[in-house]
Formats: C-alpha cells, sequence, structure tokens
C-alpha cells in the first residue's frame, strides 16, 4: 500500500516513490526465486469474450520474434481469407500454417463433412506436437471441434497428458471442456461485455478477421 504523500514537497514524494519501488523490486525479485523452470506450457484461450484467437496470434508473433519454429491448425475459419493467415504466411522458413476447416457449420451443412475434416486436422495437429522440430503449436478453435463432438475429448485430453514436455500448445476457441482446462498449464476467459456486432455492424477487417 502506498505511504500518504497529503502536504509533502515533490522532492520528498519522489523519495518515498523511489524507497518503496526499491522494496516492491527486493520483494520480486525474491518471489521469482521461488519459481521452478519448466518446459513448453499447454495454455488454453475460451469464453464468449473476442480475443482468443487474437491473443494466441499474438503469442505467435512474440515466439517468431525469438526465431520459435510455429506450427498451425485451424479446425474451423475454412477457406475464409484472414489477415493472420496473409501475415504469418510471409514467413514459410518458420511458420507452418495449415487451415483445415470446412468453414462455419451453418455454411457447410453437412455434420460428416464437418467430422472427417476435424479429425484430419486433429491428426495434423498430432503430427505437429510430436514433430521436435516445432517450438509453438497453436490449435485455434480445437474447442469447438470438440463442444460439436467432431474430435472425441478423451482423446485430445489423453494425448496431451503423454504430449512432449519441450513446446508450447496453445488451443482456442468458446466452450474448453472441463477435462482439458483440468491438465492446462494456462486457463483465460474471454468475457463478453459488448462487442460491435449486437449493435448491427458486420465484422471488420483487420480486428475481427
Amino acid at each position: 500500500m502506498s505511504t500518504p504523500t497529503d502536504g509533502l514537497s515533490e522532492a520528498e514524494k519522489d523519495r518515498l516513490h523511489a524507497e518503496e519501488m526499491r522494496l516492491r523490486q527486493a520483494e520480486r525479485r525474491a518471489e521469482r526465486a521461488t519459481k521452478k523452470e519448466r518446459g513448453g506450457l499447454l495454455m488454453i484461450l475460451t469464453g464468449p469474450g473476442k480475443g482468443k484467437s487474437s491473443s494466441a496470434f499474438g503469442m505467435v508473433a512474440r515466439a517468431l520474434g525469438w526465431d520459435m519454429r510455429i506450427g498451425i491448425v485451424q479446425f474451423i475459419k475454412g477457406k475464409w481469407q484472414t489477415g493472420e493467415k496473409h501475415f504469418f504466411r510471409r514467413f514459410p522458413e518458420l511458420v507452418t500454417f495449415e487451415v483445415m476447416g470446412e468453414g462455419f457449420t451453418w455454411d457447410v451443412q453437412d455434420r460428416q463433412r464437418d467430422i472427417a475434416a476435424a479429425q484430419k486436422a486433429w491428426q495434423r495437429s498430432c503430427e505437429l506436437i510430436v514433430d521436435p522440430e516445432y517450438d509453438f503449436v497453436l490449435l485455434d478453435e480445437l474447442n469447438i471441434a470438440i463442444r460439436n463432438d467432431y474430435v472425441s475429448i478423451d482423446e485430445v485430453v489423453a494425448f496431451l497428458k503423454n504430449r512432449p514436455r519441450d513446446k508450447h500448445i496453445c488451443i482456442t476457441g468458446r466452450d474448453a471442456r472441463p477435462q482439458l482446462t483440468e491438465i492446462a498449464d494456462l486457463v483465460t476467459e474471454m468475457t463478453l461485455i459488448k462487442h460491435p456486432y449486437e449493435a448491427g455492424f458486420k465484422p471488420q477487417r483487420g480486428v475481427e478477421f
């Protein structure tokens, strides 16, 4: 808690601030000293709010900054043109970007076709995860494929429990199953407060896709 500074001169406020920051720095360093080094993280980004894929692709950009090799599998979006697809395909030597969904279920209107596409995408995901060449694997909208029973939650959980521990895996999509969040290292739920689509606006290029 900050020290009250009412009635103090600017110089006194500066001195108290510096002292408080030194104490906070010592606390943070002591806290970090108790933490362990570890390998890759299993991360789940879920919830009804916007930002799940956006956050995941932000981590992909961060990993690229460290010259990490990235594998991306998109389960749902299909042939829809997106900014992330155009951008990350500029790095073919570091990014494998595979769009394996058939599109939104209301557009495809063929459950067996959706199931076949999701199964194929999951098999490709497993290949990327076990491939030692990859450091970070993003499974975009896998939660949706699981929710729709296109991919078995039991199969996904069993595989991820025995995954290589030296790479990061990020899974996005609404309605993440409890069995999946239970084994994850990081789970973030995006909450919806307001969205322009609800106000009658179409998805915006560069923001939504």
